[in-house]
C-alpha cells in the first residue's frame, strides 16, 4: 500500500497577538496547500494535527520554520496511506490544552523535567517513582505504560481535583508524567510543581516520540496510542504487542473503538463488529432505543429486526446472571 501521505503532530507555547485575526489566516493557508486537520490556536501558542501529502506536509513546515515565533517547533511525523481527517478546522480558544485554572501556568517559566524516552524508561523502573497518565480514562483503556496510575477523568479539566483528592499517593515520590505528544504535560507538570510535588518530570515529545525511539523501541507500554484522527488508534511497542482494551459488553480482549450509536449520548466505547451488531452500537438499553439510533437507521432496520436484537440481549444478559 502506498504510503505517500503524512500526519503531523506539534504544538508550541508561544506568544501569538493577534490570535484571532492569525487563526482565519492560517485556516485559508492550510486550505490553500490542501491540508486537512484540527488545529487549536490560542494567545498562548499552537497546538495541532495535520495531514496531506508529501509535498503539501512539507510546504506547511517550510513555512511554519520560516515564522519567527515556531522556528524551533517540533514536528512529530507518520506516514500515511490517505488522510487522517475528513476537513480542515482552525478554532481560537483561550486555552492550548483546557485546565481552566485560576493562576494559569506558563510552560516557558515553569514546567516539569524533560526525559527522553531513555530516560523516561529507566526513571519507569525506579520503585521510587510513580507515573501519572495525564490523558483521559477512554485513552489510558486503550493504553498505557505499564504501572501507569489511570485517573478517574472524562476531560483533562477534571485532573487538577483529582489530584488534590488523591495527593497522598504522590507526595515525597518521584513523579513522572507523560501525555499523547506533550502538550498536556507542560502544563500539567508545572502545576503539579505549582502544588509543591518537589521532583516532577515528563516524557519529551510525548508517547507517540516514544514509540519511535530507536533504542527504547516503545517497551513497557502495553496496547495502542488512542490518537484525536480518523486512524483512532497507532501502535507503539515494537518489541511486544499486549491487548489492554476490553470489549465493553463482553470483557474481551479488544482495541476497536465505536462511538455510541445514540448521538445524545456519543460515549466511546471499545467493541468488537460482533458486538457492535449484536447490541445495536448502543452503550445502554436507552440508547439501543432511542429514536434517533444511528446504527438502527444505517442498517434499515425494521421495528421487528430490532426488537429481536433487544431479545437476544436480554436473553443473554439473563444468561451470565444465572451462571454468575
Amino acid at each position: 500500500m502506498s504510503q505517500s501521505y503524512r500526519v503531523l503532530l506539534y504544538y508550541k507555547y508561544v506568544e501569538v497577538a493577534d490570535a484571532e485575526q492569525y487563526t482565519n489566516e492560517h485556516l485559508d493557508f492550510c486550505k490553500e496547500l490542501g491540508l486537512k486537520g484540527r488545529i487549536l490556536i490560542a494567545d498562548e501558542g499552537i497546538n495541532g494535527t495535520v495531514s496531506g501529502t508529501i509535498e503539501q506536509t512539507d510546504r506547511y513546515m517550510e513555512a511554519m520554520k520560516e515564522d519567527p515565533r515556531f522556528s524551533d517547533m517540533v514536528f512529530k511525523i507518520d506516514v500515511a496511506d490517505q488522510h487522517a481527517f475528513k476537513k480542515m478546522h482552525v478554532r481560537y480558544r483561550k486555552e492550548l490544552v483546557t485546565l481552566r485554572l485560576e493562576d494559569d501556568i506558563n510552560p516557558n517559566e515553569q514546567t516539569g523535567k524533560y526525559l527522553s524516552p531513555k530516560e523516561f524508561y529507566n526513571e519507569m523502573q525506579s520503585p521510587e517513582t510513580v507515573i501519572i497518565d495525564a490523558r483521559n480514562d477512554y485513552e489510558y483503556d486503550l493504553g498505557h505504560f505499564k504501572g501507569a496510575i489511570r485517573p478517574d477523568i472524562k476531560s483533562f479539566r477534571e485532573l487538577p481535583n483529582w489530584i488534590r483528592e488523591n495527593k497522598e499517593k504522590f507526595q515525597d515520590k518521584k513523579v513522572l508524567t507523560y501525555c499523547t505528544g506533550g502538550v498536556r504535560c507542560e502544563k500539567f507538570s508545572g502545576w503539579l510543581k505549582e502544588e509543591g510535588l518537589e521532583d516532577v518530570s515528563q516524557l519529551h515529545g510525548g508517547i507517540v516520540t516514544y514509540g519511535k525511539d530507536p533504542e527504547v523501541k516503545g517497551q513497557l507500554w502495553d496496547g495502542k496510542c488512542y490518537v484525536f484522527d480518523e486512524r483512532i488508534s497507532v501502535p507503539v511497542n515494537r518489541v511486544e504487542h499486549v491487548v489492554v482494551g476490553r470489549d465493553y459488553f463482553t470483557n474481551e480482549p479488544c482495541e476497536r473503538y465505536v462511538n455510541c450509536a445514540n448521538p445524545e449520548c456519543n460515549k466511546q466505547i471499545i467493541c468488537s463488529e460482533e458486538s457492535e451488531h449484536s447490541y445495536l452500537r448502543g452503550c445502554s438499553h436507552e440508547c439501543r432505543i432511542h429514536s434517533r439510533n444511528r446504527y438502527v437507521k444505517e442498517h434499515e432496520l425494521s421495528e421487528e429486526q430490532v426488537q429481536d436484537r433487544l431479545t437476544k440481549i436480554e436473553e443473554t444478559e439473563h444468561t451470565v446472571i444465572n451462571q454468575g
